[in-house]
């Protein structure tokens, strides 16, 4: 008997330039972010078909869609967009969905690589 293989798709250290936060020079100028993906499929891996799964293309032109289009103040919002926008390609085979979204240069007083926030659903 062979055994069931559940499996995630991961997208990891995508980077985009975002107009994302709060400060003035964030909505002007802009800065650079990461976003990491991770999708839980729901059904079991069936075999060598791009039909058996989703496309991770599709999730990067998702994210790549939501991030240029994207003027909130916070990327707890981005990345509450992400999910919504990833479960709504397959909600049959998409499970557990899991972004993180890292802010790299951000313009507060302090010696640190990024400002990182998690979120699942």
């Amino acid at each position: 008997m062979e055994a069931v293989m559940m499996y995630r798709i991961k997208i990891n250290k995508m980077q985009f330039h975002s107009h994302i936060g709060v400060f003035q020079a964030e909505k002007e100028l802009g800065q650079r972010i990461e976003i990491d993906l991770a999708v839980t499929m729901t059904t079991p891996y069936q075999g060598d078909q791009l039909d058996d799964t989703v496309s991770y293309a599709e999730f990067y032109q998702v994210v790549a869609q939501l991030v240029n289009r994207s003027r909130v103040n916070l990327v707890e919002t981005l990345a509450h967009d992400i999910i919504q926008a990833i479960h709504q390609l397959d909600a049959k085979r998409i499970g557990l969905v899991q972004v993180n979204v890292r802010k790299i240069a951000v313009p507060i007083d302090g010696i640190f690589e990024n400002v990182e926030i998690e979120m699942e659903g």
